[in-house]
């Protein structure tokens, strides 16, 4: 890639400004923007940004160095990042990037010196039921082999523009396995909004309350205080915030709900607006799951065309509410919601001091309740069918059901649903896991089990998790995902060290 002139630079600039507008809070939205077009953001664009943001030179350097997807040198035609989480090293990826590498004639992470390519590890992708899998310039590859790579080096080569590589590379599986609760019903009819409009904001968010909804992240702060903190703080604008950022190793579930489920999503999000007094709305999506977005915008665009989104929705006067795609950039702390508000806001991902919280002092200063994927779909569907209803699975303590991503040592990787109180030995027979040695729950800052406690239970009283399930077998050396989650934290260091 030849590097860009000062007027194509000015050009694309004025384009990215036409489409997200000058506010600083979407900075981050022109970097990526520039990234993707450019392989880098060149020093033009980041004058111009500069100067038509109102920001600092050195505020928009800082957040090019902090987003592991942005930098200030080019990449090339093609930039190709092979997903390094523990599952993807059991299945050979790092012989696969050398294979890469030498038929390319690169080292890992140097740019070639024609411009044309740069092959590298990044942190895990989000496609552990499918791996080894890699990033080429954004998109999503999936269950490589040798002879897959043979084929990416010639194309590479060739400079065959993406949408002219085989569509089977880029093919993403949801492998839904088990369907429990949530995903066993996948209907899109808005019943849960029209339930909180025919019976008010109290009776959903008494719904809401009645269920016992805990968040899904892995913290399980109860839903319908958050939400009623968020309702009662003082102040004007309300916002509701979608925590897509699901970047914990082995964690992939939110990429399936947001591929097949992303109506329920965007409901629970409307039901929240509707509860809290929130006309906006933002969807923050991990930047390894851009190449959801066309998928996504449609939906939004559908929502708006059938009057479940936008002003006066489903005709109730005064009922605005609508939602943004806001893009991370590949920063692991950006899953904490106080990072990930920092982010929204155009800043480097930084955690805040709490108090106070984000329910009353959030977005811009704003109330603001974020909660995941899952949560959101579940309170949709808990204010369509009630808080009974959900209750009638799970424990005391943590009602309805959990979605789990399995993967590693198993016979069929991908999604899970059980109710709250399933052993853990339960989801290893379903999945067909052979003489496990090891289970490590919630990722990488998550438990890692031996055999003699198979018998806990997925619950927040004993093993809350956001959902990552990895099993490992007897014949894996435990010391390579230690080493392997170490390598992860030193890279993920919050923005204050890179390895």
């Amino acid at each position: 890639m030849s590097d860009p002139s000062i007027g194509q630079v000015t050009e694309f600039v004025a384009e990215s400004l036409a489409r997200h507008g000058r506010n600083p809070d979407y900075l981050l939205q022109h970097l990526i923007a520039l990234q993707h077009r450019f392989s880098h953001v060149p020093a033009t664009a980041v004058d111009l940004l500069a100067t038509e943001l109102g920001v600092t030179r050195t505020q928009i350097r800082a957040a090019i160095d902090f987003y592991a997807f942005l930098h200030e040198t080019p990449r090339g035609d093609f930039d190709i990042l092979f997903s390094d989480n523990i599952t993807d090293r059991m299945l050979g990826n790092q012989r696969l990037m050398r294979l890469l590498c030498e038929r390319l004639g690169v080292e890992p992470g140097v740019p070639r010196a024609d411009g044309r390519v740069t092959v590298g590890p990044t942190s895990c992708t989000g496609m552990c039921d499918q791996g080894p899998a890699l990033l080429v310039n954004g998109m999503a590859v999936t269950r490589l082999d040798a002879q897959r790579v043979d084929r990416i080096a010639d194309l590479v080569e060739m400079g065959t523009p993406l949408e002219h590589w085989p569509g089977a590379y880029f093919v993403v599986e949801d492998n839904i396995r088990r369907k429990g609760l949530l995903l066993s019903n996948a209907a899109t009819d808005a019943a849960g909004l029209r339930a909180m409009l025919e019976k008010g904001a109290e009776a959903a968010l008494a719904e809401v309350e009645r269920s016992g909804l805990r968040g899904r992240g892995g913290a399980g702060f109860t839903t319908a205080l958050k939400w009623k903190f968020c309702r009662e703080a003082p102040g004007g604008e309300r916002f509701v915030v979608c925590n897509a950022d699901e970047g914990e190793p082995g964690t992939f579930k939110d990429r399936v709900l947001l591929t097949s489920y992303a109506d329920l999503m965007f409901e629970g999000m409307t039901i929240c607006a509707g509860v809290i007094g929130a006309r906006r709305g933002f969807l923050y999506l991990r930047g390894e799951y851009r190449y959801l977005v066309p998928h996504l915008e449609a939906v939004l665009a559908r929502r708006r065309a059938q009057g479940l989104l936008g002003e006066s929705i489903l005709g109730h006067d005064g009922f605005d509410f609508d939602i943004a795609i806001h893009l991370g950039a590949g920063a692991y702390i950006c899953g904490e919601e106080s990072a990930l508000i920092e982010s929204l806001e155009g800043k480097r991902g930084v955690t805040r001091k709490r108090p106070p919280f984000p329910v009353t002092s959030g977005y811009q200063g704003n109330p603001t309740v974020v909660n995941n994927v899952e949560t959101f779909l579940a309170a949709a569907r808990v204010v369509q069918w009630g808080g009974y209803w959900f209750r009638g699975e799970g424990t005391d303590k943590s009602a309805g059901s959990k979605i789990l991503s399995v993967s590693g040592d198993v016979a069929r990787p991908g999604i899970y649903e059980y109710p709250f109180g399933t052993p853990v030995h339960r989801v290893l027979a379903d999945c067909g896991a052979t003489n496990p040695q090891a289970v490590q729950i919630s990722g990488a800052a998550g438990a890692t089990l031996a055999p003699a406690e198979f018998d806990r239970i997925i619950a927040f009283e004993d093993l809350p998790t956001a959902g990552s399930f990895m099993v490992f077998d007897a014949s894996r050396d435990m010391l390579d995902m230690v080493r392997n989650f170490a390598h992860f934290f030193a890279h993920e260091s919050c923005g204050s060290a890179r390895s």
